[in-house]
Formats: C-alpha cells, structure tokens, sequence
C-alpha cells in the first residue's frame, strides 16, 4: 500500500510539474478530465 501511495505522488508531483508550463487554462482542464477519465476506467478494470 505504501509503494502504490508513493507512486501515486509521485506522478501527481510530475503532472503539477508539467501543468506549470502549460499557460493555457482550457488545454490544463482538457487534459485533466481527460487524464482522471483515463485513470478510473484503468482503475475500475482490475
């Protein structure tokens, strides 16, 4: 659980990472829902 945990913070600190050089406000939210969207059919598929 720990090592799932950790993963899981480290790609969020990645993706905070990314979202700072992207400057367009509409893109960053596409690419959220499109992203959270991804990760829970990933999620609810196991």
């Amino acid at each position: 659980m720990k090592r799932m945990i950790g993963f899981i913070l480290f790609w969020v600190a990645i993706g905070m990472t990314i979202m700072l050089f992207i400057t367009n406000g509409i893109l960053a939210v596409c690419i959220i829902i499109l992203f959270l969207v991804l990760g829970y059919n990933l999620f609810t598929s196991c």
